[in-house]
């Protein structure tokens, strides 16, 4: 049997991308090295436009009894003076959700694979480790071995790696890393908390110590995280030693407190995949960029990712030019580095490096003003989405309830294509969804707000095309379709 597409790595990104296209009835193979979920905490937030692509898979419901609103960062200097604020909206967005969440990762990958695992179209082989990528005109060959040693191999007409920072996918496919510049080893030491400490705070909270910058996060329940930069000359073992760990926290909290739930050293880097596509391989999330984790952008990276590339793999795969899957990368690689430089910046300002930079992101015209908020880059230009055109192309279309019954407009729509006009054109895009802007208010205002006739909504929410009448809106998208 030869799948449509294969995915290697079954974490948030390749547990996600796996959905998207199953849910479309595309016969998707996930694998993944390890027999199990990992079931220990690592990412430990995502913002409201993830929660959004989590709506589209089917899951943000049951999510949101599981995470916590996050109320916003706070950065303050070894005084505990405050040197920024990023404050996070309480109200719902434009997205239809909260701003800012806080997770338990183990939470989110069991209700992604519980999804996947529902879809008639996927098959999910863990256990599975690759160790080589062979590709011919036709297809992808995935040759590894079992936990067992057994030998093993599959055949996929695409292969996504979302196979994390060492990934075999990207080694395959060549061009290496474009290297930002920022290195630096860090502890991260979850807790469970063994009595209430509502003094530690619900905001989190960066410890702009020039002596040894600290982040602590305030996650789900009972659970906290420390993250505590590690110095030159600091062994990994010498920084795990429980002892020691708790010496290090011991301004905040006590083995009296909480347990410690895990503890580890990582290497925080700012890189960007320098090619994101040869032939019939991809990457995506870790594999395809690094970020520090100041701005909590990691994973939200990685999913959105994984919203862009489905639609264009599901339209190759159904007769569409493969040239669609160039614009993957000329689209996200700008988006992912501008959250990777905003990180680099932050912690210019955590490590009282650049502070006079950082603290730019809050106030750019030099204003004083004190709180910082959130970027929303542009995706970056592509023949099908020139967001140099206009400033709203590139950008999430908003949200909206279309009648009274409160009905979502992702809901409607679902992972495809919308066309808003009052009139229904004459050509659509394959799947595309028409929603008469005459019958829903709140989208015909959108409309006069953007000052045209007619929008192209892509199936990852991103604004596609405007035009005054509908018939114009797929121009530039239309050949690659007719191809």
């Amino acid at each position: 049997m030869i799948y449509d597409v294969a995915v290697l790595g079954f974490g948030p990104t390749g547990a996600t991308l796996g959905n998207l296209l199953a849910a479309q009835g595309v016969s998707v193979l996930v694998v993944d090295r390890e027999a199990a979920m990992y079931h220990l905490p690592r990412a430990v937030h995502f913002d409201d436009e993830v929660m959004r692509v989590f709506q589209t898979v089917g899951i943000a419901d049951d999510l949101l009894e599981k995470v916590r609103v996050n109320p916003g960062m706070k950065f303050v200097d070894n005084d505990d003076t405050l040197l920024l604020d990023w404050p996070r909206p309480q109200e719902i967005t434009p997205h239809g959700w909260n701003a800012s969440y806080r997770l338990h990762q183990p939470d989110l990958e069991k209700l992604l694979r519980d999804k996947l695992a529902s879809e008639a179209s996927a098959n999910i082989q863990t256990g599975f480790d690759v160790t080589a990528l062979g590709q011919t005109e036709r297809c992808v060959t995935l040759s590894g071995h079992m936990q067992d040693g057994t030998p093993k191999s599959y055949q996929a007409r695409y292969v996504v790696g979302c196979d994390g920072a060492n990934s075999v996918t990207r080694s395959e496919i060549g061009g290496g890393m474009d290297d930002l510049g920022f290195e630096e080893r860090w502890l991260v030491v979850d807790l469970l908390l063994k009595r209430p400490r509502p003094d530690l705070g619900d905001h989190s909270i960066q410890f702009c110590n020039p002596d040894r910058p600290m982040t602590y996060c305030r996650s789900p329940g009972e659970r906290r995280r420390w993250e505590i930069t590690v110095k030159e000359g600091e062994s990994d073992a010498d920084m795990t030693d429980p002892a020691r760990v708790w010496q290090l926290l011991s301004r905040w909290i006590t083995p009296e407190d909480a347990d410690l739930e895990r503890r580890a050293v990582y290497t925080f880097r700012s890189q960007v995949a320098k090619t994101w596509r040869r032939g019939r391989m991809l990457i995506a999330g870790d594999a395809a960029h690094l970020t520090p984790p100041f701005m909590g952008q990691g994973m939200c990276t990685g999913i959105r990712d994984a919203a862009n590339l489905a639609w264009k793999l599901i339209a190759c795969l159904n007769g569409a030019d493969d040239r669609l899957l160039d614009t993957y990368q000329s689209e996200r690689a700008p988006h992912a580095r501008a959250y990777v430089e905003t990180a680099m910046r932050l912690g210019g300002l955590i490590n009282s490096l650049d502070r006079a930079a950082a603290l730019k992101l809050a106030d750019p015209h030099g204003a004083g003003a004190t709180q910082m908020r959130s970027i929303a880059p542009t995706l970056g230009p592509s023949p099908i989405t020139n967001s140099r055109q206009n400033d709203h192309l590139g950008r999430p279309f908003a949200q909206f309830d279309l009648d009274c019954s409160h009905r979502r407009f992702d809901d409607f729509v679902g992972y495809n294509h919308a066309v808003i006009s009052a009139a229904q054109p004459r050509k659509m895009l394959p799947g595309a969804r028409w929603i008469d802007a005459g019958k829903h208010p709140a989208i015909a205002r959108a409309l006069s707000d953007l000052n045209v006739g007619a929008a192209w909504v892509r199936p990852d929410r991103y604004l596609g095309a405007m035009s005054p009448h509908p018939d114009g809106l797929f121009d530039a998208v239309l050949p690659y379709f007719d191809a």
